[in-house]
């Protein structure tokens, strides 16, 4: 089969995520309309303008990782190591064993925004005896420091968890990377580089630095009385994102190498694009070109109409501008097709993961397209006159969905656009 005719569909999921614990327990809750925004429990946030996140209830010894995992490992390799094992059970397929699949053909594509944050702030308290220090005193330093200051410790862990011998990368684009990462591995195995990909992000920000930097541009929201409800995209009432962290992981692989094997298939990846606007470090133009571009881009690689498309995972981070943002770009690319799509953002349920959540919300359409329910945007109560679309609000919605896409915005101008499609949409 020549490598223009390869075709990637997903086979596997696992799902790392605020109030609940692998794929099924997030479909459930996201399904529900539950949310797990709550006061920040990790440090005391009391000196914060925005005192609330979306935590992940973790523990990797409990959840199958060794000690030494543990130790070796910042929080986001530890979330990818767990969201990885899920989707690889869920594939069937078996690394390292007769039969499974060629170690050589199999890759890897693992985004991260911040990387191993929370150890390089813990670390820097450690040798700096809480900043009291000027000179820092490496002697309590730990010996793994050195990894993780680069994000590709994520990637390489899982390569050698898995024995991937294939292409191994890091895509570190800043909120986007999560989608860019499963955009990219779909592009492996579409090249003829890899039969199977691990696909994915992780991210795990919920540390004092971080709260602060978002803190100082005013991007969270400083609705720390009501946590539950704190996140409200396109609600006319939203005042900005709540911070959040998790980790999904997919399995993709060519669909001739899943057929043989009689794997059960999710959905199809039919097209990705990325575009950067090249205006702001954090600013959106109000007509969202950039990121109609990219669905535009996505959905003609698949010789997909805009009237096809029954749903929109938006990018949803309840910031003003970027709902403004991503509602004309919607218009823009899908036309009068835009009026009768329905759309939602699970951020308002799992709060906004950076890197990590680009893959969290492909996972979560990848469900949506497979089982025929369409997640709800929670707290969605009082409609704003600049997003005037169906943004499914408070209740998830039974509808069979052939082609759904998935669309990311990020600091830096990146604006990414992902169309999954049924499986049973194409005969061949």
């Amino acid at each position: 089969m020549s490598a223009q005719h390869r075709r990637v569909v997903v086979t596997g999921i696992g799902v790392v995520a605020p109030g609940s614990m692998g794929r099924e327990g997030f479909w459930d809750m996201i399904t529900a309309g539950r949310t797990a925004t709550r006061r920040i429990t990790f440090f005391d946030p009391a000196r914060f303008r925005s005192q609330v996140a979306a935590e992940v209830d973790f523990d990797g010894v409990k959840l199958g990782l060794t000690a030494q995992e543990v130790f070796r490992n910042d929080r986001f390799v530890q979330m990818a190591m767990v969201a990885a094992d899920e989707a690889v059970a869920d594939s069937g397929l078996a690394f390292g064993a007769d039969g499974g699949p060629d170690p050589d053909r199999v890759g890897v594509t693992l985004g991260s925004a911040v990387g191993a944050t929370m150890r390089l702030e813990q670390e820097y308290v450690q040798v700096s005896d809480a900043g009291r220090l000027w000179e820092v005193d490496p002697r309590y330093a730990s010996r793994f420091l050195a990894s993780a200051l680069v994000p590709s410790c994520g990637a390489t862990e899982l390569a050698v968890r898995f024995g991937a011998h294939g292409p191994a990368t890091v895509v570190s684009t800043g909120c986007t990377s999560g989608i860019d990462s499963v955009g990219y591995g779909a592009q492996l195995v579409e090249d003829g580089d890899a039969d199977v990909v691990l696909a994915g992000a992780s991210d795990a920000p919920i540390s004092p630095i971080s709260m602060a930097c978002f803190d100082t541009i005013r991007a969270t929201t400083d609705t720390n009385d009501d946590p539950e409800h704190a996140s409200k995209p396109f609600d006319a009432r939203r005042n900005g994102f709540v911070m959040g962290e998790g980790s999904a992981v997919l399995v993709l692989e060519e669909l001739e190498h899943a057929r043989a094997r009689g794997a059960e298939v999710y959905c199809e990846v039919t097209g990705y694009a990325s575009r950067c606007n090249a205006f702001h470090m954090t600013g959106l133009k109000p007509d969202g070109r950039e990121m109609a571009e990219a669905i535009t881009v996505a959905l003609g690689q698949g010789r997909i109409d805009s009237d096809e498309v029954g749903y929109v995972n938006a990018h949803g981070s309840g910031t003003k501008q970027n709902d403004r943002h991503e509602t004309a770009a919607v218009k823009r690319s899908l036309g009068p097709a835009a009026g009768r799509v329905a759309m939602s953002s699970i951020k308002s349920m799992v709060g906004h993961s950076l890197g990590a959540i680009g893959s969290i919300e492909v996972a979560a359409t990848a469900l949506a397209v497979n089982r025929g329910v369409l997640p709800p945007t929670a707290n969605y109560e009082v409609p704003d006159p600049e997003c005037d679309l169906d943004y499914i609000p408070k209740v998830a919605r039974e509808q069979k969905v052939d082609v759904a896409i998935s669309v990311g915005s990020g600091f830096g101008g990146f604006q990414s656009a992902i169309v999954l499609a049924s499986a049973t949409r194409r005969a061949s």
